[in-house]
Parts: structure tokens; C-alpha cells; sequence
């Protein structure tokens, strides 16, 4: 059975980080052991909350409890998410080394959680460089979204080129798979994107493809969607592979239970995913989803 490891923030209420990507990810089918940096009684952004961040040491020491209770060879990936700090990062990357030198094939994707488009950055200083020297580097699969890509690679994005150009030299960087888990662009022709619709784009050495569905539009958008994203997309790529069009297909895959979620989330008018009302259509999303092949 696989088995991943996801470090990542965890909160009492709601649906962010550990708690976007754990439940999802065993309804898959794929076994979770779950680190927490943190433990919030609920996401940050609701502006009050209460609770603890753990220590990078806090973070080794809970591995090693992991590995001298069933090894760490059957570890088949990492998943890692938002990063308070360098020490939580470098714990994060001693994490993805250890559980490699006991299975070389294991996978480690990491999700740069830096900022976003109209937000900025809402990470401490000196985490995006970080991220962009080090964490990004030792990946094999990254998912920024549009903001992330182009300040990790210097570009200012308007075109559908533009992000291609990007996605690629990210992939320079070291990692073999990118995802860009919201793309709101230019075409070629210059013809923008429909308004209606939000894309998401894979790059890899093989090819990229590009999947669009319908924009849910929220009166505050839930938090959580990119953390549940990189976990969709990890769990579909550990099946299809990272070869030829396996990433198209966990690109496809993982888009249908993304719109499926925020269908969810949108009847259900809360500003938290809806996550049990959509667990059957995250595991069989009722909307097909195609990628386009983009070169």
C-alpha cells in the first residue's frame, strides 16, 4: 500500500494544511503519517486563534519515533506545505533525506506556500529565498501557483508562453514535475483567458498540458484549496507515474475533485472546505476532466 509522509501545519477547526490533504488522501486509499508543525485551534486567517508552533527538533523527534517503530522503507513520498521558518525547513528537508536513504525512489513534493496574487507575500522574510535555493531544489514535484512561479523564477507572467517559459526554468532548478495549481493568462494570440474558467498546467521534460473549469466564486474563499491540490496531485502522480502522460493524468484527475470540493464548498455557503459532503466525489469526481497537450 503507498504510504507518504505529510508535514505540514495542522488546526483544530477547519480544513488547512494536514487537514486538507490527510483525509483526502486515505480516501484515495494511501496511507498517511502525518507531522504537524503546528497545532492552531483554526486557520490564521480568521485574524483570533490559539495554539502552538512545534520546534524543528519537535518535528525530528516525532520522525524518529516513526522510524523506530516501523522503519521508514515503505515510505514511498513527502509531501510538504507552508513553512514557518528556515529551522522548520531544513527539519522538513532532513525529513525528505532520511526517509530517501531508506528508499531511493521515495518522491518529495513540495508545495512553495509563499503568497499569492493580490495578497503578496504572507510568509516571513527571507522563507522565499529559502524555498527558492533550497526546498525547490531537492523536489521532485513543485505546485506553485502563478504568483509563486514567477517570483521563484523572476518573470512577470501575462501570457500562456510566459508561463511555459517559467514552468521550465523552474524545472532547471531540479525538479521533474511542476504544477501550476491556478493560471490566469494570456493566450498567444493574446486572447485572455475566460473569465469564467481558472486553469491549472503541468510541465514536464516529456510535455505540458493544461486542464480549465468553471470559476466557483466564493464571498470569501475558502483556504486550504492549494494545500488539498498538492495532495491530489501527489496521490494521482505516485499512481500514474511521472513519465510520459502520467502527470497529464494526475493533472486531470486531480482538477476533477478540485472543482468537485468547491461545488461542494459553494452549496454549502461556509468559508471552510466541505470536505465529508465531498469525500465520494473527491475519490470519483461526476465531471470528466481533459488535459490539452501543449507541446
Amino acid at each position: 500500500m503507498t504510504h507518504i509522509v505529510s508535514i505540514q501545519s495542522h488546526v483544530a477547526y477547519g480544513y488547512v494544511g494536514n487537514r486538507a490533504a490527510v483525509f483526502p488522501l486515505q480516501r484515495l486509499g494511501l496511507e498517511v503519517t502525518a507531522i504537524n508543525t503546528v497545532q492552531f485551534s483554526n486557520h490564521t486567517g480568521y485574524g483570533a486563534f490559539t495554539g502552538q508552533v512545534f520546534s524543528p527538533e519537535h518535528l525530528r523527534d516525532v520522525l524518529d519515533g516513526v522510524e523506530a517503530l516501523t522503519g521508514l522503507t515503505d515510505m514511498q513520498a513527502v509531501l510538504s506545505g507552508y513553512m514557518g521558518d528556515e529551522g522548520i525547513g531544513r527539519a522538513v528537508l532532513d525529513s525528505v533525506h532520511r526517509v530517501r536513504l531508506a528508499n531511493p525512489d521515495a518522491l518529495y513534493c513540495c508545495d512553495p506556500v509563499m503568497g499569492d496574487i493580490g495578497r503578496g507575500f504572507f510568509v516571513r522574510e527571507g522563507i522565499p529565498e529559502w524555498m527558492r535555493a533550497h526546498a525547490v531544489p531537492s523536489a521532485d514535484i513543485v505546485t506553485p501557483n502563478q504568483f509563486e512561479l514567477g517570483w521563484l523564477t523572476g518573470r512577470e507572467i501575462v501570457t500562456l508562453a510566459d508561463a511555459l517559459e517559467a514552468a521550465a526554468q523552474l524545472r532547471a532548478l531540479g525538479p521533474r514535475v511542476v504544477l501550476v495549481t491556478s493560471l490566469d493568462v494570456h493566450d498567444d494570440d493574446r486572447s485572455a483567458t475566460d473569465a469564467a474558467r481558472i486553469e491549472m498546467l503541468v510541465d514536464t521534460a516529456a510535455g505540458s498540458w493544461r486542464v480549465a473549469t468553471p470559476r466557483v466564486e466564493f464571498d470569501i474563499p475558502p483556504n486550504g484549496a492549494g494545500d488539498f491540490t498538492a495532495a491530489m496531485f501527489l496521490a494521482h502522480c505516485l499512481r500514474e507515474g511521472l513519465e510520459g502522460d502520467g502527470p497529464a493524468q494526475a493533472l486531470a484527475a486531480s482538477a476533477g475533485a478540485v472543482q468537485a470540493l468547491f461545488e461542494h464548498t459553494r452549496r454549502a455557503g461556509t468559508r471552510e472546505l466541505a470536505l465529508i459532503s465531498a469525500q465520494h466525489d473527491i475519490v470519483a469526481p461526476p465531471i470528466r476532466v481533459s488535459a490539452e497537450r501543449l507541446r
